[in-house]
């Protein structure tokens, strides 16, 4: 199965003033906005091609994060911050713990699914590294501080802020114009999630998976698991080996078209929907494509870290986390009481091992 591609270029049209926002209800708008609830319903993901995020200029964030990773060990420990539940800066590979190793539940499920829609069953942490950078403005007053950090800047990078704002930002303006297509698809106010979306903790989130020392088909750098944020965005990585699970337990590799983006729906556009849009389910493992990628890149010479250009969007620290308008009358609804957004985040975030003794 293919993922629907959304092109948001009449959106833009709207938001730049070309045409009013009563273009918004227009009949052929209002059909991309039933396609992107129902992808989100039934697959946690879909496509998207947007004017403002051109590929260059995720080339130039690419390359700088390939020299970032590349440097020793050493060097990128001193923007470790696991005192700040590392929602900052550098997150080494081996600490994150994932979900499907010790949620008996979610293990449950996955003894259910068919052989061949199975994922890769870790046996530890993942080896995926990542770099946290904040983008956006932060609450001045917030009971959740560590989720709400100034970013980290590493030395050497003398581009690195506007590089990483740059991209951030139009990746951000991205899924603000999915939001409000969304929600008039799950016939909510078109606001309903972008207000939500302000002063949130915003993460640019590169991961970056290293080629050159895990490169044996079946590895497993990000293991089976949801996102706990809003919606999570990637540009096109240059290695495959991403896989999502469809509403129906299909197993899917995901091939992003170029000049495309990837949306996958997270844990708290669910909680906002009581359910109607689930969580999307992935990981990231070495597959014989990736071997051929891998290779490919040996003969030019070019770098074997595996780097995504993944956004995490939130719901800011301190606003209520709840179903929705009429979602909120949905029998599923008492599964996702009302919360502060970084309440349930800082949950979550135990669970994986990013928030424990050290980052207390």
């Amino acid at each position: 199965m293919e993922l629907p591609l959304i092109d948001l270029a009449p959106y833009v049209d709207v938001v730049t003033g070309k045409f009013s926002c009563d273009e918004l209800l227009h009949p052929e708008l209002k059909k991309v906005c039933s396609e992107v609830s129902r992808s989100f319903r039934e697959t946690g993901a879909l496509l998207v091609r947007d004017p403002r995020c051109p590929n260059e200029d995720n080339d130039r964030f690419i390359d700088m994060m390939e020299k970032y990773f590349e440097q020793p060990e050493e060097v990128k420990r001193l923007q470790e911050r696991p005192h700040q539940h590392y929602q900052v800066g550098s997150t080494p590979g081996g600490v994150e713990i994932p979900r499907s190793l010790v949620d008996m539940e979610m293990q449950k499920n996955l003894r259910a699914l068919p052989k061949d829609r199975r994922p890769a069953i870790p046996t530890g942490p993942d080896l995926k590294s990542r770099y946290m950078w904040r983008v956006g403005p932060r609450p001045s007053n917030t009971r959740f501080k560590e989720l709400n950090s100034a970013p980290v800047l590493p030395e050497g990078f003398p581009e690195w802020k506007k590089i990483m704002d740059s991209w951030g930002f139009k990746m951000i303006s991205t899924v603000e114009a999915v939001a409000e297509l969304a929600a008039i698809g799950f016939d909510l106010p078109k606001d309903s999630f972008t207000n939500l979306m302000k002063l949130g903790p915003h993460l640019l989130a590169p991961t970056g998976s290293d080629l050159g020392r895990h490169g044996e088909e079946g590895t497993v750098f990000a293991a089976y698991h949801y996102d706990i944020n809003f919606l999570t965005i990637h540009y096109k990585s240059k290695f495959p080996g991403l896989f999502i699970w469809l509403r129906n337990g299909e197993r899917v590799e995901v091939n992003v078209p170029d000049g495309c983006l990837l949306i996958q729906a997270g844990k708290q556009l669910e909680w906002m929907t009581a359910g109607d849009c689930k969580a999307g389910m992935h990981e990231v493992v070495v597959t014989q494509k990736t071997i051929d990628a891998v290779n490919a890149a040996k003969r030019e010479n070019r770098c074997l870290w595996r780097v995504s250009s993944t956004l995490f969007s939130n719901v800011a620290s301190d606003a209520v986390l709840k179903p929705l308008g009429h979602f909120a009358k949905s029998p599923t609804a008492d599964k996702y009481p009302a919360m502060y957004a970084g309440e349930y985040f800082e949950k979550e975030l135990a669970v994986i091992n990013l928030k424990g003794k050290d980052g207390a």
